[in-house]
This record gives structure tokens, sequence and C-alpha cells, in this order.
């Protein structure tokens, strides 16, 4: 049986973002606001653990708590997504209403194009997850 990697996480005051280990390997994380400090909090957790990958993963990224996602927070998204050591990530992103995710999927789409994960944008969390649940074998 393969050995759950540590997840190394530690909550921060005035940081709007938790993270929890899935059961299948991958992480959850729910955000509450994407701040500068949440943002930076979140980018620094995630470059340590793309640098420390070595085999296919699921994530969840929770944000329906968040209304309105700036467009500074959707570019540093698209950044992480795009670096190599994302190549075998499914990322699913669940948001609060269509809205939310029309305006991502404008900004982010021909940045998306060169993304090395394996991302698809939600508005159900039941559809995100069934998506994430598909054989890792079948990313995209």
């Amino acid at each position: 049986m393969t050995e759950i990697k540590p997840l190394n996480w530690t909550p921060k005051p005035g940081v709007g973002l938790s993270v929890v280990r899935r059961g299948d390997g991958g992480m959850t994380l729910t955000f509450t606001d994407v701040s500068d400090a949440t943002l930076n909090n979140w980018r620094e957790f995630a470059m340590e653990h793309l640098l420390g990958a070595t085999g296919r993963t699921r994530n969840l990224y929770d944000l329906r708590a968040v209304k309105e996602i700036p467009e500074n927070a959707i570019r540093a998204a698209v950044e992480a997504n795009s670096d190599p050591s994302a190549r075998n990530i499914r990322v699913a992103v669940v948001l609060a209403d269509e809205k939310v995710a029309n305006a991502i999927r404008e900004v982010a789409a021909l940045a998306l194009a060169g993304a090395a994960s394996a991302m698809k944008i939600f508005t159900d969390i039941n559809e995100a997850e069934a998506w994430l649940a598909r054989p890792l074998d079948q990313i995209p």
C-alpha cells in the first residue's frame, strides 16, 4: 500500500484557507477569502507541495464562500497550474455560481491552454467529486 504524503499544513490567523488530506491522497483546499494574505499563504503551500509531487493526485479547490474572485487571484492560480510539476494533478475548482465561474473562464481561457494539470471548473460539488473520482489514468 502506498503511504500518503504528510500534509504539512498549519492554519494561520488572518488567512482564509484551510487544507485537509483527501481519502484518495489528494487535498481539499477551502477558501473563505482571496485576500493577499490568503493568496500568498496558498501560493507558498502549493509550490512546496508541487516540488514534492511524485505521483498522480486529485485536489479539490472549494471557493463557494468567495463571491467575487479578482483577476490577480485567477492569474496566481493559472501560474501555479502551469508549473510542470502540476502535470500529474487533477484539479476540480468549485465556485459559488455560474457568474463567478464564467468570469474565471474568461480570464483564464488562454492561459489554461498551456496548463500542466487537468483542471475543470464546477458550481456543483457533487459533479466535481464525480470528476475527481474518475481513474487517474483518464486525465483529463
